[in-house]
């Protein structure tokens, strides 16, 4: 082999192994891009779920105190009856 045909041949595979190192640099981008993306949105789901438990506490809490002033509601309204009742009852 001259000396031309070895430089040409180590030309040719200096420029495969840059167009492949191109590729590759690509790659890793391109999986930087997608890692960062998950990453943000692992994030937001994070943020999202700490804000819903924390509305979810506050409902809770508050359906829990309708539910006690939903109970002396009711045992009111039996005493009024109650009371009613007993007033019509001597009426009678």
């Amino acid at each position: 082999m001259t000396e031309q045909h070895a430089i040409e041949a180590a030309s040719r595979r200096l420029a495969l192994a840059l167009d492949a190192l191109a590729a590759a640099v690509e790659r890793r981008r391109a999986a930087d891009t997608g890692e960062a993306t998950v990453t943000a949105q692992l994030h937001a789901l994070g943020a999202d779920r700490s804000r819903l438990a924390s509305e979810l506490d506050e409902v809770s809490g508050r359906a829990r105190s309708l539910e006690d002033v939903n109970r002396e509601v009711a045992r009111r309204l039996e005493t009024a009856i109650d009371t009613i009742r007993s007033l019509l009852a001597e009426e009678r």
